[in-house]
């Protein structure tokens, strides 16, 4: 029986890269694989004693260890060779979640979308702007998460604790199995969904499609308003 050619979208390549290149090589060095929006696409923070940053820039990858930068195609090379690139041990042990994507085929040579490439990294990068802003806007004696692009679910989210205690999840993901394009979510930690019943239009709270952001005036206005008023329904003031 002749085998199937394993494909990946550029969705689920960008994940799979995310998790199995940049979080791996952070964690084997510093013990955390938590990301970052970045210049172009997504990034580790700097870990290590050089420091070491390793980034997706488009449909490239960048390692910068100390003052060098080196760089590779992502198109026409496999997670093996990208792996090898950053000296990430693919047959290390690793688990940045239950979901996280498998490492799937790793001989296999990517071949991502540039335009659905850039249409990822602007959504993230439109989260880090949106995000900042509400937390910045928070009142006194709320607490906050650092934001981070999650590799496990390949979600850019934190997570606010308001005075009263609730905690709520605020996110943007690219699109998974819940939802097959982008989305920004409002997801309270407890079972309560006070206010507005129709706000509430998902199993873990409430989401809002990027199409609907773009349709709209503003994007960035149309996001921070959505969340805003998730974070004042589950804590009136």
């Amino acid at each position: 029986m002749a085998e199937l050619t394993p494909t990946f979208t550029t969705r689920t390549a960008l994940h799979t890269i995310a998790a199995h290149v940049l979080a791996r090589r952070r964690f084997a060095v510093g013990g955390r694989f938590g990301l970052r929006a970045g210049p172009g696409g997504i990034a580790t923070p700097a870990f290590g004693d050089d420091p070491e940053t390793i980034r997706i820039s488009g449909v490239t990858l960048v390692r910068e260890v100390g003052g060098r930068s080196t760089r590779v195609p992502i198109n026409g090379s496999t997670l093996r060779d990208l792996a090898g690139f950053v000296d990430a041990d693919l047959d290390a042990p690793f688990s940045c979640g239950a979901d996280a994507p498998p490492l799937g085929a790793v001989d296999v040579a990517f071949d991502l979308v540039v335009e659905a490439a850039t249409a990822i990294s602007d959504w993230f990068a439109l989260a880090w702007t949106v995000l900042d802003d509400i937390l910045g806007t928070l009142p006194k004696g709320s607490e906050v998460a650092t934001i981070q692009l999650w590799p496990e679910h390949f979600d850019a989210a934190t997570t606010v604790t308001v005075p009263s205690g609730q905690q709520v999840n605020l996110g943007f993901s690219p699109g998974d199995a819940f939802e097959s394009g982008p989305y920004l979510y409002v997801g309270p930690w407890g079972p309560e969904r006070p206010g507005d019943p129709t706000f509430w239009n998902a199993p873990f709270g409430a989401t809002r499609r990027r199409s609907e952001a773009q349709s709209s005036a503003s994007a960035a206005e149309f996001c921070r308003q959505f969340l805003t008023e998730g974070l004042d329904l589950v804590s009136p003031s």
